[in-house]
């Protein structure tokens, strides 16, 4: 193991860091004090540190978004490809909106991609095959994303307003194992973290699509404690996230639950339930791209942070 990788698992590091952010770890500080936490906005943190506090689940978790949205203001006010698209929530944890973008729109982002590449205005991981926050990087993208209903969608579903947290866009598939948002972006209380995938391109087979597994969002969360961790008070286990990976295969098997793919056209998008076990297939054709842009949102009013890595979010206004 090289330094670098040993000082990635060094906790210590990570609380430094953070002591130097503290305006954007306001809000886990806010949540510290409501829920009677000892603890430091830079500190490490994980899912044991809200063990034994009582927590709400998001509205349409605990009901039935048949029977609820119907009657919702807000639901009547949307098209009717948004409607049909959410009314089983409740049950399948997603929703398919064909056409949520126009070609306009997609193209003037895929082109703001191309751009930033080009221009090094991003640190374009090609090891990993993304970019991350474009949306922070690029007043157009900024602007199609904030002007769609995506964000009263999503407020609806999840019962409180939510704020964009980060993007992810890919020009080939992410070949991702498959998984639960929430080892990565975690809440307290669980499920108000809320995920959009956006096809900017029409995605055919080979090109590492986009899996899920319908219905796997009422399954119980898998968070630390659930699989050997092998950390420390100091250090990050080593092989923490490939044995939740393997302990996720293990469910998926023991469930025998169904894999579906997402063949989507160019504008449409998938919205997904913070536990939703998902993922991208591997690339078999090459040569294929899979352009697409994933969206992560966190409700207002909750803890946020990652559990994986034990830190708490930075969320700038």
């Amino acid at each position: 193991m090289s330094i670098k990788d040993w000082f990635r698992r060094f906790k210590p590091a990570y609380s430094i860091y953070n002591f130097f952010h503290k305006k954007e770890l306001n809000h886990i500080a806010q949540q510290y004090d409501k829920l009677g936490i000892e603890k430091k906005y830079f500190e490490a943190v994980n899912s044991f540190d809200f063990k034994n506090i009582k927590a709400e689940k998001p509205w349409l978790d605990e009901q039935d978004s048949k029977e609820l949205l119907p009657s919702n203001n807000v639901y009547q006010s949307l098209n009717k490809n948004a409607q049909n698209a959410i009314l089983n929530w409740s049950d399948k944890g997603y929703a398919i909106i064909p056409d949520f973008f126009n070609i306009d729109e997609t193209n003037i982002i895929n082109k703001e991609i191309e751009r930033m590449i080009s221009e090094s205005e991003v640190d374009w991981q090609r090891n990993s095959n993304k970019m991350m926050f474009a949306f922070k990087k690029s007043q157009k993208i900024k602007n199609i994303l904030y002007n769609s209903d995506l964000d009263k969608i999503l407020s609806l579903l999840l019962g409180k307003p939510v704020q964009l947290f980060q993007s992810i866009n890919f020009l080939t598939g992410s070949q991702q194992k498959t998984h639960s948002d929430s080892i990565h972006m975690t809440t307290f209380p669980l499920g108000y973290l809320i995920a959009v995938w956006i096809a900017l391109e029409d995605i055919e087979e080979g090109s590492g699509v986009l899996h899920y597994y319908e219905g796997s969002h009422k399954l119980p969360y898998v968070l630390k404690g659930d699989f050997e961790d092998g950390g420390s008070r100091f250090l990050l286990g080593k092989n923490a996230y490939l044995n939740y990976e393997n302990k996720i295969e293990d469910i998926i098997a023991e469930k025998q639950l169904k894999k579906k793919t997402f063949l989507a056209k160019k504008g449409d998008i998938l919205i997904w339930h913070a536990n939703l076990l998902h993922g991208g297939n591997p690339i078999t054709q090459k040569e294929s791209t899979r352009k697409s842009m994933v969206l992560h949102y966190y409700a207002e009013g909750v803890a946020c942070y990652h559990e994986i890595t034990q830190r708490p979010a930075l969320i700038s206004k």
